[in-house]
């Protein structure tokens, strides 16, 4: 017998979540099965990884110097994969993920037909929901992995910016705003706001840029709060508020003359997407090739 990688992920995975049934639950498999394989590992290396007790468990001396190649490990693997799936097209499986609300309904949908061109063995099942409820599932681990529009912080998540975005103030193609050479914030937070609900990436990049810029958010006049791009968008056309919006979402309005994107001076809501999946996760062969598609692929030409 020989140290295997199975069974390191499986250390790592106890010693991340603390009890061996939460780690049974994340790996998908059954209590005594991960129990079993730790076991197994002690044997072999003739020393005890955890001390047990009746309420929780705890990393020995030996667990403890341990921990760091098995996490060394689990990196490398993913290395790996990611450098091995530049090689192949025939990769087969479905890639499942979710996507928050500006990525899964104009981002993503350009980019899906030339990923599936070069992998046309990989099926796309895709969630669309807001950053708070795509993390709320990989907790739960009812997703793998996500795409979201803010960065995620939480200790049991791995976060990697995969896109990047700019949003910017949507208005009446008719707005006053319209008129000025230069729009300031002080001049914008006069008039209604249409915006995303609270818990959406794009609501809260908004906030964080305004606030740093000592823009006091509270003091806004939101008139409307509402749960997809989509009806912002709709709400602006229809003069009912003006909104800080992806730029990528409002390519056809603008196109149409429904509604204009302005500049705000000295204020710039850069943002990343990113990709969020669980630090015990080994993803499956699909999601690397898809990860790797969006890190070396030049998307600006589809997008």
């Amino acid at each position: 017998m020989a140290i295997n990688f199975h069974q390191l992920h499986i250390f790592y995975t106890v010693s991340e979540k603390g009890s061996f049934s939460h780690a049974a639950a994340s790996l998908h498999m059954t209590q005594p099965a991960v129990t079993m394989q730790v076991q197994s590992l002690e044997d072999y290396l003739g020393v005890k990884l955890f001390h047990r007790s009746t309420k929780r468990i705890e990393l020995s001396e030996a667990g403890r110097a341990l921990l760091p190649y098995a996490k060394r490990s689990i990196e490398l693997v993913r290395e790996t994969e990611a450098a091995m799936s530049r090689f192949t097209t025939m990769v087969e499986g479905r890639l499942q993920l979710g996507a928050s609300l500006t990525v899964g309904e104009y981002v993503l949908p350009r980019l899906l037909g030339p990923f599936n061109k070069e992998y046309p063995n990989i099926s796309v099942s895709m969630k669309v929901m807001n950053t708070t409820q795509i993390l709320e599932e990989i907790l739960n681990h009812q997703l793998t992995f996500g795409l979201v529009e803010a960065a995620v912080h939480h200790p049991d998540v791995h976060v990697e910016p995969v896109l990047s975005d700019e949003l910017k103030l949507i208005v009446p193609a008719n707005h006053p705003l319209c008129a000025l050479e230069k729009v300031t914030a002080s001049e914008m937070i006069k008039y209604p706001f249409v915006l995303r609900e609270k818990g959406s990436g794009t609501r809260r990049v908004m906030e964080e840029e305004l606030s740093g810029c000592g823009i006091d958010t509270e003091s806004m006049r939101i008139v409307m709060e509402l749960g997809s791009t989509g009806a912002v968008k709709s709400a602006v056309e229809n003069g009912l508020g003006i909104s800080i919006l992806s730029q990528s979402s409002v390519k056809h309005e603008v196109a149409l003359g429904l509604v204009k994107v302005l500049d705000i001076e000295g204020v710039a809501f850069r943002r990343s997407f990113y990709s969020i999946y669980l630090n015990t996760t080994l993803l499956p062969i699909s999601a690397v090739s898809f990860l790797t598609f969006l890190r070396e692929r030049d998307l600006g030409q589809w997008l």
